[in-house]
C-alpha cells in the first residue's frame, strides 16, 4: 500500500504540473530567456509615422501592459469639459460605437491601461471579445491630430459616458508618457517636412520656398533650396531717424532657410517610476543672408519686428505609439543702437544649431543648447560715430500634444560701431577714426513646466537655457 500511494502521489503530481515543468532543461532555459526578453524594456524605433499609420493600445488585463496597435481612433474631443468620443472599426469595417461604416482613415492612436477599470455602473467592463472594439476606464490614450485635438491629445479615460451614433463618450484627464512607453526605451531624430508648415505672412514682401524629394518645389521661380529646407525671403523697411530736413532710408533685405529636426529621447522608467532618462529639442542646418542699409530709427531696447510665423504639428512612430510634436517658428528682424550711424552692411551666415531639454534622476531637467555658425566675407559702410546692432533670426517652441517644453530664440547677428566715417572691407579700409563690424549669434530660451508630461518631477518653475553668446570680428581698424 505505501509503495501504491508513493506511485498514485506521483502521478497525480505529474497530472497537476504545468506541460513546462516536464521540458528539458534545455528546453525550460530557452522558454524562460523568451519570457525575459518579452517582459525587459524594448528598445523602439523613432521615424516620422506614415499616412496611415496603424494605431495601439493595451487593455486592462495584459500581461505586461505596454502599449499596441489597435483600432481605436479619436473622433471627437471637447478641449474645456475633457471628454471624447472613442469609435472603434472591426474587421469588418464597421464602427464599434454606432455600427455605420466608416469612409475616412483613423487618426493615429495608442493607449496603455496601467490600472483596472473602474467598476461603477456607469462603466461596466467590457467582454474579452468586445475589449479590443471598447475604450474603458483606466486606458491612456495618446492620439495624433484629431477633430477638436488639433495638436494630438494624450489623456487617460476616467469615466465611460455611453456610447453615441460616433462611438463610446469618455471623461477624460491628463496623462504623461510614461504610462505608454514603461521601461522601454526611445532615440531619433526626425526631419519636419517643409511642406507641413502652415506659414503665415506677417509683412508683404515675403516669399516662402521649399523643396522635398519627388522633385516637388514651391517658391520663387529660380529659388534654389536643399532638399528638406525651408526658405523665407523677406524686405521690410525700418524705422528711421530725422536728421534737420533730411533722413536717410533704412531698410532690411535677405533670407533665412533652415531645416529643422526634431529630436527625442525616452530612457524607460527609473527606479521612482519617472524616465531613466528624456530629451526634447529641435535642432537643424541655418543659412541666411542679409543686408541692411540706412540710418535706423534704432534704441537701446531691441525693436523686434516679425515678418513670419510658422506651424507644424509632426507625428513621431515611436515603437507603436504617435507622439504628436508641436513646433513653432517666429522668424524676424530685430534692430537696436543709437540712431546715430549709417549703415550698409552684407553678411552670411550658415551652420547648425541645437536647443532642448535633458532629465536625468541625479540632476533632473537640465539646459542643452548649441550653435555652430561661420560668416563669409563681407562688404561694409559705416558713416559717422555711433552703433547698431541688427539681427535676423528665429524663435523657435516646441511641445507635446499642446504643451509647450521648449522655447528657444536663435538670432545671427551683425554688429557695427565707428567713430568717424569709414568705408572698408575684411581686408582693405579707408578712414579718418575707427571702425569695427562684428558677427554673432545669440542663442537663449526656457525650459517650460510642461516637460513633465515625460511622466517626470514637477518643475517648480521654468529653468532658462542660459544664453550661448559668440562673436568674431568680420572687419575694422583705425585711421592712420
Amino acid at each position: 500500500m505505501p509503495a501504491l500511494a508513493a506511485s498514485a502521489l506521483l502521478f497525480a503530481a505529474g497530472c497537476s504540473s504545468a506541460p513546462s515543468q516536464a521540458e528539458s532543461p534545455a528546453a525550460a532555459t530557452s522558454r524562460q530567456a523568451e519570457a525575459s526578453a518579452s517582459s525587459a524594456g524594448r528598445s523602439l524605433a523613432v521615424a516620422a509615422a506614415p499616412a496611415g499609420t496603424a494605431t495601439a493600445a493595451a487593455h486592462p488585463g495584459t500581461a505586461d501592459g505596454k502599449a499596441r496597435r489597435t483600432k481605436l481612433s479619436v473622433a471627437s474631443y471637447d478641449s474645456r469639459t475633457r471628454r471624447a468620443v472613442i469609435a472603434s472599426t472591426d474587421s469588418n469595417g464597421s464602427n464599434g460605437g454606432s455600427g455605420t461604416a466608416s469612409s475616412t482613415p483613423s487618426p493615429s492612436l495608442s493607449a496603455a491601461s496601467p490600472t483596472a477599470p473602474s467598476s461603477s455602473p456607469s462603466s461596466p467592463a467590457p467582454s474579452a471579445s468586445a475589449t479590443a472594439h471598447r475604450t474603458v476606464v483606466g486606458d491612456v490614450i495618446a492620439s495624433a491630430p484629431a477633430p477638436g485635438a488639433p495638436q494630438g491629445l494624450l489623456a487617460k479615460v476616467t469615466k465611460v459616458i455611453g456610447e453615441t451614433t460616433e462611438g463610446t463618450e469618455v471623461q477624460t484627464e491628463p496623462a504623461q508618457l510614461n504610462a505608454l512607453l514603461g521601461d522601454d526605451t526611445a532615440n531619433g531624430s526626425v526631419p519636419v517636412d517643409p511642406s507641413a508648415f502652415d506659414v503665415d505672412k506677417l509683412l508683404p514682401d515675403v516669399d516662402v520656398s521649399w523643396s522635398r524629394t519627388g522633385d516637388v518645389h514651391v517658391g520663387p521661380e529660380g529659388a534654389t533650396v536643399p532638399l528638406g529646407s525651408l526658405r523665407l525671403d523677406v524686405r521690410a523697411a525700418l524705422p528711421t531717424v530725422s536728421r534737420g530736413t533730411a533722413s536717410a532710408d533704412a531698410s532690411v533685405e535677405g533670407f533665412v532657410q533652415v531645416a529643422p529636426q526634431v529630436d527625442f529621447r525616452y530612457g524607460g522608467e527609473g527606479a521612482d517610476a519617472a524616465p531613466a532618462s528624456a530629451y526634447l529639442g529641435v535642432s537643424g542646418d541655418w543659412t541666411s543672408g542679409w543686408s541692411l542699409k540706412g540710418r535706423a530709427g534704432a534704441s537701446a531696447t531691441p525693436l523686434r519686428i516679425p515678418f513670419a510665423t510658422l506651424h507644424a504639428d509632426p507625428v513621431l512612430q515611436v515603437g507603436p505609439v504617435p507622439v504628436v510634436v508641436n513646433l513653432d517658428l517666429t522668424c524676424y528682424v530685430e534692430i537696436s543702437g543709437d540712431g546715430r550711424i549709417t549703415v550698409d552692411v552684407e553678411q552670411s551666415l550658415k551652420g547648425d544649431f541645437k536647443a532642448g531639454g535633458t532629465f536625468g534622476p541625479a540632476q533632473g531637467w537640465t539646459p542643452v543648447s548649441s550653435s555652430d555658425m561661420t560668416s563669409t566675407p563681407v562688404r561694409t559702410t559705416v558713416s559717422t560715430a555711433g552703433s547698431v546692432k541688427a539681427a535676423l533670426g528665429a524663435q523657435a517652441t516646441v511641445g507635446l500634444y499642446g504643451s509647450v517644453g521648449v522655447v528657444a530664440d536663435l538670432a545671427p547677428y551683425v554688429r557695427g560701431e565707428g567713430t568717424g566715417t569709414i568705408t572698408g572691407t575684411d581686408d582693405a579700409f579707408e578712414a579718418d577714426g575707427s571702425w569695427a563690424v562684428y558677427g554673432g549669434v545669440d542663442l537663449s530660451g526656457t525650459l517650460r513646466l510642461q516637460l513633465t508630461i515625460f511622466g517626470t518631477p514637477v518643475l517648480q518653475k521654468d529653468i532658462p537655457l542660459g544664453a550661448l553668446h559668440r562673436e568674431w570680428k568680420l572687419a575694422g581698424g583705425q585711421a592712420p
